[in-house]
């Protein structure tokens, strides 16, 4: 089958691979649709921690089932499907409470001998395995796995109704991250990022207030102008240097902030504001089945633009494009699906 790789940094190809072999608990996915996300292009760039080159890269997918285990019961051929990318080894304690992303020996696609999703079919075990409706559209399903993360960050800063919210960083994830925010009741949300393109989509999608921080050294005293006051719950979408002692700034006493980039190297952290003012730094890695079941269910409902997050849509053969225009931020672009 063809397949896309990162064979070495800033280097993606299309190879072709012999397809994974389908376990008794396995379904094989014919991949419609996989999108490019944040994480994979750290990959791309060489400094993701644990997808390293030469992988054939992809976790987000939307697809249809072609093939099943002998043991598996729930999914069926022809159904339309989406898949939470990680397994747990299913007996420790972490596993066996529903935090498969606690786990120490989770596996994720594009590490060891998983195959990340952008190919033309992908086996995953039943137990990750969603069915869509029949109706959707590929590329809304595609969006399954990181609004998931959106869920996941908005459960962890356990944002309310009234709650007043700044997302930092108005790429794929804090854009969705910023609807699920707006699901979950808040009725003032800021973004920021660096570039307006980005803004714009955030207003599409339930932003109150936009700020491009750009060149701006004092933008934090901006965003509270803006709203009149402090943040509730911020939510850190962007790995920038300073950005934690930002969100730091921006949020009020007892105020909790979230964490959902991916950083490289130390961030500085103002230990005596977030002590004496009690503020709350949590951390934020993946989801659980029960974001994903919350993500699928709100794409089913239609609560999510797909087109204000979906700028591009193209074929696997121009999958190095796709890599170089979302690292580059080229044709405005945000979230690139690759088709097949």
């Amino acid at each position: 089958m063809k397949a896309v790789m990162i064979e070495s940094p800033y280097t993606v190809v299309v190879t072709d691979v012999e397809s994974a072999p389908l376990g008794d608990n396995d379904v094989r996915i014919q991949v419609k649709a996989a999108g490019i996300c944040g994480s994979d292009i750290h990959a791309y760039k060489g400094l993701h921690p644990f997808r390293k080159p030469p992988v054939i890269i992809g976790h987000e997918i939307s697809g249809e089932v072609v093939e099943i285990g002998p043991l598996v019961t729930r999914v069926k051929v022809g159904d339309k499907v989406t898949v939470e990318p990680q397994a747990g080894c299913g007996k420790c304690e972490d596993c066996l409470q529903g935090r498969v992303n606690y786990c120490n020996n989770r596996q994720a696609p594009g590490i060891g001998t998983w195959y990340g999703t952008m190919a033309e079919n992908f086996v995953a075990p039943e137990e990750v395995v969603f069915v869509l409706p029949p109706d959707m559209d590929h590329k809304l399903g595609a969006l399954s796995e990181p609004l998931a993360v959106g869920v996941h960050a908005v459960r962890r800063a356990g944002i309310q109704v009234g709650d007043r919210v700044a997302v930092l960083g108005a790429g794929p994830i804090g854009l969705l991250a910023l609807a699920v925010a707006k699901e979950a009741g808040a009725t003032t949300i800021l973004a920021t990022d660096v570039f307006d393109y980005c803004l714009d989509s955030a207003k599409s999608l339930g932003a109150t207030h936009t700020l491009n921080i750009a060149g701006k050294d004092n933008w934090v005293a901006e965003a509270e102008e803006l709203i009149g006051g402090q943040f509730d719950k911020v939510l850190i979408a962007v790995g920038v240097p300073g950005i934690v002692n930002q969100a730091i700034s921006l949020v009020k006493k007892g105020g909790r902030i979230v964490t959902i980039a991916m950083f490289h190297g130390e961030q500085s952290l103002d230990i005596m504001q977030l002590q004496g003012q009690e503020k709350e730094l949590v951390g934020c890695f993946c989801y659980t089945r029960e974001d994903t079941m919350a993500a699928v269910a709100l794409l089913a409902a239609g609560r999510i633009q797909s087109e204000a997050v979906v700028t591009h849509v193209l074929p696997y053969t121009l999958a190095a494009d796709g890599f170089r225009m979302v690292d580059k931020k080229e044709d405005n672009s945000l979230k690139i699906l690759v088709t097949f």
